[in-house]
Order: structure tokens, then sequence, then C-alpha cells
């Protein structure tokens, strides 16, 4: 037998599970507007199923608080798809994996409450897991390439935009990041502009193809490791203003180098930092991870270096999506690191 405790602010929950040799762990995310729940076996997912919510895109942008009442819709058809999918009992589970954070708070407690109500009540451990974390360590997942420590991830979406030194699956240093917005939050501000929907990364990747990248955009100056996309999105909105004083169709007869425009330089800009890091450690093994590593033209740029060991994960672990959180659960069950039940949702949360 092996017994795992779960500590509350006034009490200690004595989780005893049986040691098993192909573990079954329940993962869970919500740390956004997709709400996912997937089933992990000895390393192995079996399902990874997500539910994304489309009354965001007449807003332009997600509304924290309908995020939140969606995902209390969602949680409970979303767990249930991925167990039946895996063809997995709720009584097979040996833990439930989840994530604490970051991300908005009325999200993340719709995930963080189900999942301790379902380990409790299983009497499984609980295991708490670090979103960003959870990006580069989907990569172990056994059925893809896996990278050998240490490595470089880079983490890029609509919230975050990270370099990532990962010497093990539990030390990680920041080694450059975002000081304004994220890679990802460019991308569908820019398209805003342009006049695309939310979420305008896809349709900007999209059209890029049928586009030239004529327009040269001025890319910051940032100091060291760090990214700046603040001054990119003034660039593209003072540009837009001042041909649309001379061709009021402009964006409608441009869109599509626009877009080709846009992406090429943000992808540079990426680029660019991650050729300091590499020089900077010396180590070229690259780990991407996050809804922008979808995107075509950083995949193709990354393609490119010959001289790197690049792991670009499957599209399905891209996105916000459950699969990535019980791989970086499966670590911390075979160390026997859990959670507690009176641990808060955090929407900041340090590697």
């Amino acid at each position: 037998m092996r017994y795992a405790s779960v500590f509350g602010s006034n009490q200690c929950v004595n989780f005893v599970h049986q040691t098993r040799i192909m573990p079954v762990i329940l993962g869970i995310e919500s740390s956004c507007d997709d709400t996912a729940a997937a089933v992990l076996v000895d390393g192995h997912i079996k399902s990874n199923i997500i539910s994304s919510q489309k009354v965001h895109k007449q807003y332009g942008g997600v509304v924290p608080e309908l995020a939140a009442r969606a995902h209390l819709q969602n949680i409970i058809p979303v767990v249930d798809l991925a167990l039946r999918t895996a063809n997995i009992d709720k009584k097979e589970v040996n833990a439930v994996a989840y994530t604490l954070g970051p991300g908005l708070v009325g999200s993340l407690l719709v995930g963080n409450s189900f999942a301790k109500s379902f380990a409790l009540s299983l009497d499984v451990p609980l295991i708490e897991v670090n979103h960003m974390q959870a990006h580069l360590l989907v990569h172990f997942e056994k059925s893809i390439p896996n990278p050998s420590f240490p490595f470089l991830g880079l983490t890029v979406s609509g919230g975050h935009t990270q370099l990532v030194l990962v010497s093990s699956p539990n030390q990680m240093e920041v080694i450059g990041q975002t000081l304004d917005d994220a890679v990802g939050e460019a991308f569908d501000k820019v398209g805003k502009m342009i006049g695309l929907p939310y979420p305008a990364g896809p349709l900007i990747d999209k059209y890029a193809q049928n586009g030239k990248a004529n327009i040269p955009f001025p890319t910051p100056r940032v100091s060291a490791l760090d990214f700046s996309f603040s001054g990119f999105k003034t660039s593209v909105l003072y540009h837009l203003r001042k041909q649309q004083q001379l061709d009021e169709h402009y964006i409608q007869n441009h869109r599509d180098d626009l877009c080709a425009s846009v992406q090429h330089t943000l992808i540079n800009i990426l680029m660019e930092k991650l050729e300091k890091a590499v020089n900077k450690t010396g180590i070229k093994k690259i780990v991407i991870g996050g809804g922008v590593s979808a995107n075509t033209g950083l995949r193709q740029a990354l393609s490119k270096k010959m001289d790197w060991n690049v792991f670009i994960p499957p599209l399905a672990f891209t996105t916000d999506n459950a699969a990535m959180i019980a791989v970086a659960g499966y670590f911390k069950y075979q160390n026997n690191t859990f959670g507690a039940l009176d641990r808060q949702a955090q929407s900041r949360m340090p590697l």
C-alpha cells in the first residue's frame, strides 16, 4: 500500500491507494475559456476532450464571468465523456490532476472545486499543476518523441510569452518573458484592427499563406531575453490609419499581405530571442508549447534550424487542454507529490 496525505487548514485527510503498474490519472483544465478533461494511463493519453466556448466571439475577447458560467455547465459532461472515451470507470482513477493556476480565478475555481470533490469522493489524491509548466511537459506523453533534460522551452499563448530553462520536471527557470502583451494577444489585437473576429490568430495564419510579407513593420529593441509587443501593435495601428487616409479600402484590398507581414514580424521577434537564448546557454534542444505553437510560420521557422533539436507538439496539445495537465500530474504522481484541499486557485503562479 502507498499513502498520500492531503492537508487542510484544520485537518489531515489520509488517502490510501493501491500502487498500480499502470496508474490512471484524470486531468482537468479550466484556466480560461476551454473546459477540458483527459485520461492518462501509464503515461499514455487515452482521451483528451475539450469544450470550447463560442460566447466570447461577440465580445472580441474572453469575458471572465461568462467563462466561469460556461465551465459550470460543461465540466461534468466533459469529464464523463473523457472517461467513457478512454473506457475507464471512475473507480479506476488513481489520482486527479488539475490546473491550480495561472489563469482566470473564476474559471480556475470551477475546475479546482470539481477536482477536489471528485478526488475526495473516490478517496484518491489530488495533484496540483502549474498551467505553464504543463505546456512544456506535455512533450513527455509516451506516444510522441520525448526531449531529454536540460532543454530550452518557449511558451507562447494568449496570456504568456516566456523563455524557460528546463533542467527537470520540477526545476524550471524563466530566463526571458514579455514586458507587456503576450504574442497571442498581439495576434488577436492586431487581427481586430484588421477586422477579423476573435480569436484572430488562426485567421491571420490562414490568410498569411496567400500573402507576401512586404510591409516592413518595426521590431522592438528590448534588452536581454525579454520580449515586448505593445510597440509593434502601435506601429500597425499607425500604418493602417495612414494607409486608410489614402485608400479607404486599404485593409480589404491588402488583407493577405497585412496578415503575412504581421505574422512574419511576430515570428521574427520570437526567433531572434530564441537564437540569443541558444547562444547564451549553449542548449540546442528546443521545446515549444502554447496556442501559438500551432502557428504555421513559427513551425516553419523552427524546422529550418537544422542544427537544433526541435520538439513541436501535436496540434491537439497546443491550445489549452487537459492532456498536458495529466502528463504533468504523472511526474508528480511518481514522486508522491500531492496537493491540499485548502489550496486556493492562483491567478498568478510562478514556475
